[in-house]
């Protein structure tokens, strides 16, 4: 196989929203060349792949990159997301990475594309399909983009053994059901999103809640999606920034804190006689949660270890199924959480967060501090990486890292300007309801609790961390 040689600047590795998202700013900011590889036949990661009835969990204003509306800022009238932004679809965001590509990277000159490619490090990759294989000479920055990345059902086998004749499908096969394959019961297997957006789904498809058994290892909070709105709805987002920050400062204990954002309506729960122990950040409506509470077939027994044609086997029992049952697999491990690692050194860029919420936004910030800051030293000032939320106590560092660099970020006058302006940031537009009376009362308690929320954090924290301590010493 001939090896072909190539040259760029920036050779992004991945072309799913976060490696879009960063070049987007590059090209804006910049007047680099970028060559972005990915192994997936089209430009949209895991989207590329997702289940058909996915939709996003945030509105489609703050999703993409930041030089292409994503959407028509419309507002739903009806189903479980009515009276909120519109939430765009797989298909839509597949078509929506699309178009960015071919209409505003490619024909920029300055980016070239290799799908269906596989980066074999030091900056070597091949193609899946031809027998074609490159060299690149990279004049500043490898982009990876997959550091994090994670397993989804439609790509992975279930985390546990099928006996044979059980019928065991991944989330996005249910919507392909035929009359003749309808089954009398479904058993949603997963606690994360893409179970509560398979139980949802089956529940709008008229499947009796009576004909639904969830499985699932962890209880899970829920961020109220009334609090994650653009436009009009600005005012009741900015709202709930305050309703946190006063919470943060006041709780006496991480569960007092969840307790008054409970109260507050800004953290749902599905179960409220159960304590979640899962956090990740996901967005449903009270619309949804009316329809998840509809459920009562609940089980909490642990992780499932292996499907046999007349029981399911879990960590701590199992309970009996049936040879009309589908088992659904929502499973996967999601994102990775390997070790931290700075996000930018000498030659290489590697994609984290560093603020809590609005994945697209802190891509496109990283894509433009990279252009716009000379030093790696002072890039990675601005943006120490944190890990992805998965527990309680992982918000509270996640908000407490976004209020701890926010002052040094605002100090370079090219960043602030872009973060005011970019649709990517949810609160870009609250200038124009700056004069709106629940605006006003919101900007008075954020300056009230502010200063008080960040040392309360950091002690809740240091408090957790201790308690944690103290029992593995006593174990």
């Amino acid at each position: 196989m001939a090896i072909e040689e190539h040259e760029t600047d920036y050779l992004v590795v991945g072309a799913g929203a976060a490696g879009m998202a960063f070049t987007d700013a590059l090209l804006t900011h910049s007047d680099a060349t970028v060559t972005i590889v990915d192994r997936r036949h089209a430009p949209g990661g895991h989207w590329i792949d997702a289940y058909p009835y996915v939709r996003l969990h945030q509105p489609s204003a703050f999703y993409g990159v930041s030089s292409v509306p994503l959407g028509q800022d419309a507002l739903d009238v009806a189903g479980t997301n009515g009276g909120y932004y519109e939430l765009a679809g797989a298909d839509e965001i597949r078509a929506y990475f699309a178009q960015v590509m071919h209409r505003r990277f490619l024909p920029s000159g300055r980016v070239h594309y290799f799908p269906g490619s596989d980066y074999l490090g030091e900056n070597r990759f091949v193609s899946r399909l031809a027998q074609e294989s490159w060299k690149v000479r990279v004049r500043r920055k490898v982009v990876d983009t997959t550091y994090l990345e994670g397993t989804i059902p439609a790509t992975s086998a279930p985390p546990f053994k099928v006996a044979d004749g059980v019928r065991c499908v991944p989330a996005g096969e249910i919507a392909r059901i035929t009359i003749t394959e309808r089954p009398e019961r479904f058993v949603v297997i997963g606690a994360g999103k893409t179970a509560l957006d398979t139980c949802v789904w089956l529940l709008e498809q008229a499947v009796p809640a009576s004909s639904i058994r969830w499985i699932k290892p962890r209880e899970a909070w829920w961020v109220n999606r009334r609090f994650q709105q653009p436009q009009a709805l600005l005012p009741d987002s900015y709202r709930g920034m305050a309703i946190q920050l006063e919470a943060m400062a006041q709780a006496t204990s991480i569960q007092d804190l969840f307790a008054r954002l409970e109260t507050e309506g800004f953290f749902l729960r599905i179960d409220p006689g159960l304590a979640p122990t899962m956090f990740r950040g996901a967005v449903i409506s009270e619309a949804e949660l009316e329809l998840l509470r509809r459920i009562e077939d609940v089980v909490r027994l642990g992780h499932v270890r292996s499907i046999e044609r007349g029981k399911i086997v879990l960590d701590e029992g199992s309970v009996s199924t049936s040879e009309g049952t589908v088992h659904v697999h929502c499973a996967s491990r999601g994102l990775a959480r390997p070790p931290l690692r700075p996000i930018f050194e000498t030659g290489r860029v590697t994609v984290q967060p560093f603020l809590w919420g609005f994945v697209c936004y802190q891509f496109a910030m990283l894509g433009v501090i990279e252009a716009i800051v000379k030093s790696d030293e002072d890039k990675n000032h601005l943006c120490p990486p944190i890990a992805y939320w998965d527990a309680n106590t992982d918000y509270l560092s996640a908000f407490l890292a976004t209020l701890a660099h926010e002052r040094a970020r605002a100090a370079y006058p090219a960043l602030a300007n872009w973060a005011k302006e970019t649709r990517l940031n949810p609160f870009s537009r609250l200038a124009h309801y700056r004069d709106a009376p629940n605006v006003m009362e919101a900007r008075e308690r954020i300056k009230r609790f502010g200063a008080a929320a960040v040392g309360n954090l950091a002690q809740l924290l240091k408090t957790s961390a201790a308690q944690a301590g103290g029992i593995r010493d006593a174990n």
